[in-house]
C-alpha cells in the first residue's frame, strides 16, 4: 500500500479573516495564533477568558499538494485523518467529501476520482465547539455534565476536560492534531490484525488472526482460506526477538510457537523484552500491504477471587498478582500539538524512576498517541485504559451509538497489541454518580437504561469481537457493574475522597482496607518558579484573583489552609506557603500508601490522583506543568520503592483508673512493617531509634529478618511510654548488606507543636554531580533547590538525622543552592 503524508504547506485562518497564517499539521488554532503572536499566552494570568472567546469563531485549514505516479496508479485512494478536533467539513479540489464530529475516531474518505497529480487543494473547515455545545444544551438542557466544565460538553465527542475541569481551564482548542495521509490501495490492504497468546511449558503459541479488505470493498476477508478467490492471497510473518534473531513464516501459519520466550513484566518485577512482528499481505509474489508492531509475551488479567474480606481485585501478570503503584494520567497540555513523544517519554520515565508500575488513562481526556503506549511498553508501565467517558450522562441515539462504536473499534484495534495494556474500563465515576443520583444526575428516565446499554452491552460486545483476551471493567469505581455498591470497600476499585473533599484528617486512611484504590489525592500549589510563569508579583497571594483563576477546585485554597492550620505553623511568606502545601500533599499520600502497602493481599493497588498537569495551576498533580517534581513525587520514589520500611505510630489517650494519677495518659507506640514487592525473598536488617530533637539517641533496637517475596511483614509493637511527644521523635531504617534502602521518621504530635532544634542546614558541591547536606539536628522534609528551581535529584524532601548525607544530581545547574526544612515554616 502506498502512503504519502500530507503534513506540509498548511495555512489557517478564521472564516472572518482575509489572510491565511502558515501553520503546521499536527497543529491547532491556538498553536497557530501563538506562533504568529496573534494571541496572548492563554495560561498567563486570566488570558484564558480571551482565548475562550476566540473559539466562538469557525476556522479554515488548507494545503496544496502533489501526488506521486505510484499513488495515482492505485486501485483506490483514501484520504486518511488520524485525528481531527472536532467538528470538521472536508473538501478536496472543490468536492465535498464529508463531515467529522468525533475527535476520538479515525476518518477516511474515498478520493480515488478526486485527487490529481498536481495542484490538489485540501480544505478543512473546523466549526466552533463552543457554539455547538451552547446550542445543543439550549435545545435540550436535561443532561448532566461535570460541574466544573461548560454545560453541554457531553454532547460533543471531544476531550471533555478541554471545556474545563476542577484542575483545568476552559480552552477548547480545535485543529488537526494527528497525521493526515493519502493511502493508495493496490488490490487489497490489511484491515484487522489480532494476536493472541497461549503460554505453555514448551513456549508461547501466537495465534495471528488477520483480515484484509479489497479496494472499494467493505467486507473483510481472510487470505489463505479456501473461500473463493481468497486462496490467491496469503500472509508472510516475520518475528524478530529481543536479541535480533529473525524468523520468517510463509503461507500465513495460523499458529507460531515461540520457544524459550522472554516474558514481559511490569516495572520492578522483571524485564520488558519486546518482539517485533511484521505481517505482509501478498497476492502471489506481489506485496500489497505491511503491518508492523511490537508485542510483549505475557498474560495479563485481573484476579477476582472470594476471600475472607470479600473479593480480591488485583492485576495478575504471568500468574503473579502485583501491587499496583502509580497515578492517573490526564492530557499533558491544553494545546495538543505541544504534546510530543519526547515530552511524554520524559514524563513517563520520571514515573518509572519513582517506581511506578501502573498508569491509569483517565476517561475525561482523549486516547493518547501511539507513542504513549510504545513508551509504556518499554518502561514496564501497566496501563489501565478508560474509554473516554467521564462524569456526564449521554443520550444513546442511533447516530451517537454508531459514532462511539466506530470510536471503540478504532482505538481497540490501535491499542490492543501493546504489552502494557492491563485492562479496558468503561468510564470514570458515572456508575457511582448515577447509583447515588448525586445532585439529581439522572434527569431522564432513559438515562439509566442508556448507561446499561453503553457500558454493559455495547462495549463488552465490541470487545468480545476485537479484544476478548483483555479484561474489561464497566466503570471506575465499580464492584462489577449493575449499580451494585460501586464504591464498596471490599470489592472492586474505589475512589476515596473523604480525605480532601470531605475535609477528613489524613489519619482517616487507616480506617479502611480498600481492595484497589484507583483514585485518591491531595492538592498543593506548584513551585514558586512555576507560579511566576503565570503571575505578576502583586498576584502572589493564594487568594488573589489570578491565583484563584488557577485554582479550579471550589474552596480548595481554603481546604489547603485548613489542613495547614492542623499541621504546620503559619508560613511567613508566599514561597514558604507553597512549600508547606507540597509537604501536606506528600505526607497525606505517604500516610495512605504506606498503610495500604502494609496490608498487601487485602489491598492490591494505589493509583494517586494525579500524575501531571495540563497547565500551570494548583492541583493534585505530582509533577507540575513545567515539569518540576513536587515533594510528593520524591516521596513516591520512597513509598513506592520495592523494599519499604514503614511505621504505624500510635498516640492515643487512655483513661487511668488510679485516682492519684492524671485522668488520661497518652499511650505511645511504634510498629514497623517491611514491604517486599520484589520476586525474591530479602534478607534485611531493621532498626529504630528514639531520639531527642537534636538527634541524640535515647533508645534503639535492631534485628535481622527475611521478608518473603511479594509480601508485607509486621514486627512486634514497641511501647514508648517515656517518649515526650513535643521533644522526641522516632527514626527508623531498613538495610540490605549494610546499605540503607528505606528510612523515615515519625512524630507523636503535629509538626507545629514539635520543638525542632535549628538544624543549621547547609549544602555544598562535594564533587562532580554530588551534593553534601549537613545538619546539626533533626531536619524534617529537607528541600534542596537551585536558583531557577531546575534541579532533579536522586532524593529530596527527606528526613535527616544530624550528620552529613550525599545526594546525586540528575539534572540542573549547581548555582545558588538553597536548603530548608520544616524548621523554616514559621
Amino acid at each position: 500500500m502506498a502512503e504519502e503524508i500530507l503534513n506540509k504547506n498548511w495555512k489557517m485562518k478564521s472564516l472572518t479573516d482575509r489572510e491565511f497564517l502558515e501553520t503546521t499539521v499536527p497543529g491547532s488554532v491556538y498553536q497557530t495564533y501563538l506562533a504568529h503572536g496573534k494571541m496572548e499566552d492563554p495560561f498567563y494570568r486570566d488570558n484564558e477568558e480571551k482565548a475562550l472567546e476566540l473559539m466562538k469563531e469557525d476556522f479554515e485549514f488548507i494545503t496544496e499538494f502533489d501526488v506521486s505516479d505510484e499513488l495515482l496508479a492505485s486501485d483506490e485512494i483514501l484520504l486518511h485523518f488520524d485525528g481531527i478536533d472536532t467538528l470538521g467539513d472536508i473538501s478536496l479540489n472543490g468536492k465535498h467529501l464529508g463531515k467529522t464530529d468525533n475527535m476520538h475516531r479515525i476518518w477516511e474518505f474515498d478520493v480515488t476520482d478526486t485527487v490529481k497529480k498536481q495542484g490538489n487543494l485540501l480544505r478543512v473547515i473546523l466549526f466552533s465547539p463552543v457554539n455547538y455545545i451552547y446550542d445543543s444544551y439550549e435545545q435540550d438542557p436535561a443532561s448532566s455534565d461535570c460541574s466544573d466544565a461548560m454545560r453541554g460538553c457531553s454532547r460533543l465527542r471531544k476531550a471533555h476536560c478541554m471545556f474545563g475541569w476542577d484542575w483545568g481551564p476552559r480552552l477548547p482548542d480545535a485543529g488537526i492534531f494527528r497525521n493526515v495521509k493519502l493511502l493508495g490501495i493496490q488490490d487489497a490492504r490489511i484491515d484487522n490484525v489480532y494476536i493472541t497468546q497461549k503460554h505453555e511449558k514448551n513456549g508461547v503459541t501466537l495465534s495471528i488472526q488477520a483480515e484484509a479488505v479489497r479496494a472499494f470493498g467493505q467486507i473483510p476477508f481472510s487470505p489463505g482460506s479456501s473461500d473463493g478467490d481468497c486462496a490467491q492471497y496469503c500472509y508472510r510473518v516475520t518475528i524478530t526477538d529481543p536479541e535480533g534473531t529473525v524468523r520468517t513464516y510463509d503461507n500465513s501459519p495460523a499458529q507460531i510457537l515461540v520457544e524459550n520466550p522472554k516474558l514481559w513484566w511490569p516495572n520492578g518485577y522483571g524485564e520488558q523484552p519486546l518482539y517485533k512482528i511484521r505481517l505482509e499481505l501478498l497476492r502471489g509474489q506481489q506485496l500489497l500491504d505491511v503491518w508492523e508492531r511490537r508485542i510483549g509475551l505475557r498474560t495479563a488479567t485481573v484476579s477476582r477471587k472470594r476471600d475472607e474480606w470479600g473479593e480480591s481485585f488485583a492485576h495478575e501478570v504471568n500468574g503473579v498478582c502485583i501491587f499496583a503503584m502509580g497515578a492517573d494520567y490526564i492530557p499533558e497540555d491544553n494545546v495538543l500539538p505541544r504534546v510530543t513523544p519526547e515530552r511524554t517519554r520524559r514524563l513517563l520515565t520520571q514515573a518509572r524512576d519513582a517506581h511506578f508500575n501502573c498508569i491509569r488513562v483517565w476517561g475525561g481526556g482523549y486516547y493518547p498517541d501511539d507513542a504513549f503506549y510504545d513508551i509504556c511498553d518499554e518502561l514496564g508501565l501497566l496501563v489501565w485504559q478508560d474509554f473516554m467517558f467521564a462524569c456526564c450522562t449521554y443520550d444513546l441515539t442511533k447516530a451517537f451509538e454508531e459514532s462511539i462504536t466506530a470510536e471503540f473499534i478504532d482505538n481497540i484495534k490501535r491499542i490492543r497489541h501493546h504489552a502494557c495494556l492491563g485492562l479496558w474500563c468503561g468510564n470514570n465515576e458515572m456508575e457511582m454518580f448515577l447509583a447515588e443520583n448525586v445532585s439529581g444526575w439522572c434527569k431522564k428516565p432513559g438515562q439509566l437504561s442508556d448507561y446499561f446499554k453503553m457500558y454493559e452491552y455495547i462495549i463488552p460486545k465490541v470487545l468480545e469481537k476485537y479484544d476478548p483476551q483483555t479484561f474489561y471493567w464497566p466503570a471506575s469505581p465499580s464492584s462489577g457493574g449493575g449499580f451494585d455498591a460501586p464504591n464498596d470497600e471490599n470489592r472492586g476499585d474505589v475512589h476515596y475522597w473523604d480525605v480532601w473533599h470531605g475535609d477528613k484528617p489524613i489519619t482517616e486512611f487507616r480506617k479502611f482496607y480498600f481492595r484497589y484504590l484507583s483514585e485518591f489525592g491531595f492538592q498543593s500549589f506548584p513551585a514558586l518558579k512555576t507560579v511566576e510563569t503565570f503571575t505578576l508579583p502583586e498576584d502572589r497571594n493564594i487568594f488573589s484573583y489570578v491565583m484563584e483563576k488557577h485554582q479550579r477546585n471550589q474552596s480548595a485554597n481554603g481546604k489547603i489552609m485548613n489542613y495547614l492550620g492542623q499541621t504546620y505553623l503559619y508560613p511567613a511568606d508566599f514561597g514558604t506557603l507553597l512549600y508547606a502545601s507540597q509537604l501536606l500533599q506528600a505526607e497525606a499520600m505517604r500516610y495512605g500508601v504506606e498503610h495500604f502497602r502494609r496490608h498487601r493481599g487485602r489491598c492490591m493497588g494505589t493509583l494517586i490522583w494525579q500524575l501531571n498537569d495540563c497547565w500551570p495551576t494548583a492541583s493534585w498533580s505530582m509533577i507540575d506543568y513545567e515539569g518540576r517534581w513536587k515533594a510528593v513525587q520524591y516521596y513516591a520514589k520512597r513509598f513506592f520503592a520495592p523494599l519499604l520500611i514503614s511505621c504505624e505510630e500510635e498516640g492515643t489517650l487512655t483513661q487511668n483508673t488510679n485516682v492519684n494519677a492524671e485522668p488520661f495518659t497518652l499511650r505511645k507506640s511504634v510498629t514497623l512493617c517491611a514491604s517486599n514487592e520484589t520476586m525474591q525473598d530479602q534478607a534485611v536488617e531493621i532498626g529504630w531509634q528514639l531520639r531527642y530533637a537534636d538527634g541524640t539517641c535515647i533508645r534503639e533496637h535492631q534485628e535481622r529478618a527475611v521478608i518473603p517475596a511479594l509480601s508485607s511483614c509486621w514486627f512486634p509493637k514497641t511501647e514508648l511510654p517515656e517518649a515526650r511527644i513535643h521533644e522526641e521523635y522516632v527514626s527508623y531504617e531498613m538495610t540490605v548488606d549494610g546499605e540503607i534502602v528505606s528510612a523515615g521518621s515519625v512524630l507523636f504530635c503535629a509538626p507545629k507543636h514539635f520543638h525542632f532544634a535549628d538544624p543549621h542546614l547547609r549544602v555544598e558541591l562535594a564533587e562532580e554531580g554530588i551534593l553534601k547536606v549537613y545538619a546539626s539536628a533533626f531536619a524534617k522534609s529537607v528541600e534542596i533547590k537551585n536558583g531557577d528551581d531546575t534541579l532533579l535529584l536522586e532524593d529530596n524532601y527527606f528526613d535527616m538525622n544530624p550528620g552529613c548525607r550525599s545526594i546525586r544530581v540528575l539534572e540542573g545547574k549547581l548555582e545558588n543552592l538553597q536548603v530548608r526544612s520544616v524548621y523554616d515554616i514559621r
